[in-house]
């Protein structure tokens, strides 16, 4: 345990220089961005040496997985962020123990969460997933709104009880105009970040890349980066 733990403090520090750096090319302060670390596939184990090493916000895919890690570690003080796509059979699951929804695409979505939300007592922060490979009226291939559906969905989530807007979120995508430019993906989801805070001002939070791209992301104004890899090691295949 002793050697993960080094192991894991060292990939940390490594991710804390390559942000700190990120954020001083942009003119930006460091704590402006906020480390998600992603721990899907690593066990409960990692999460807890995580929180040891000063980690608050972690992330996860998959509410098999995320479900039991979050109860055995409940007692950490950590964020946890709902980051896959997510089926509305889960969301009931997803609320007992997500901070934040990362993956809110439709309004079906909007009304379940909402719901199991109230039902559960609690806040449930929720994120836009923009998805730039997408044309109007359509979902990207890894999940997401096209770009011009996120005013009405951002007005659905606002008028949600149990729901909070907090802003948006996107992955690079790997097919379309932005496919292999992840510069210029960040840089069109600040553009929409910014036109919906003109109707929502508090949805200021901008999720933006991962381990191959956060410098691209942060230089494009990300507020908000999702790191697995570069922190606990190339993930374990999934069985």
């Amino acid at each position: 345990m002793t050697d993960r733990r080094e192991q894991l403090a060292e990939n940390l520090a490594r991710v804390e220089e390559r942000i700190s750096a990120a954020c001083a090319a942009a003119g930006r302060e460091r704590a402006d961005v906020t480390l998600i670390v992603v721990t899907k596939t690593y066990p409960a184990s990692d999460v807890r040496l995580l929180a040891e090493l000063g980690v608050r916000h972690v992330a996860e895919n998959r509410d098999q997985d995320a479900a039991p890690k979050a109860a055995e570690c409940a007692d950490l003080p950590l964020n946890w962020h709902f980051v896959g796509q997510l089926q509305t059979n889960k969301v009931r699951s997803v609320v007992t123990y997500a901070d934040v929804v990362q993956s809110v695409d439709r309004p079906k979505l909007v009304t379940a969460l909402s719901a199991a939300a109230v039902r559960a007592g609690r806040e449930t922060g929720a994120l836009i997933q923009v998805a730039l490979d997408a044309e109007s009226g359509e979902r990207g291939e890894r999940g997401g709104v096209a770009p011009d559906g996120v005013e009405a969905l951002a007005d659905a989530i606002a008028a949600a009880e149990g729901l909070r807007l907090d802003g948006v979120m996107t992955v690079a995508p790997l097919a379309g105009t932005y496919a292999g430019r992840p510069r210029a993906a960040f840089e069109r989801l600040r553009e929409i970040a910014t036109g919906l805070r003109v109707s929502h001002p508090a949805a200021n939070m901008v999720s933006a890349g991962m381990s191959a791209d956060l410098e691209d992301a942060v230089a494009a104004g990300a507020t908000h980066v999702r790191v697995g890899t570069a922190v606990l090691g190339v993930r374990p295949r999934l069985r």
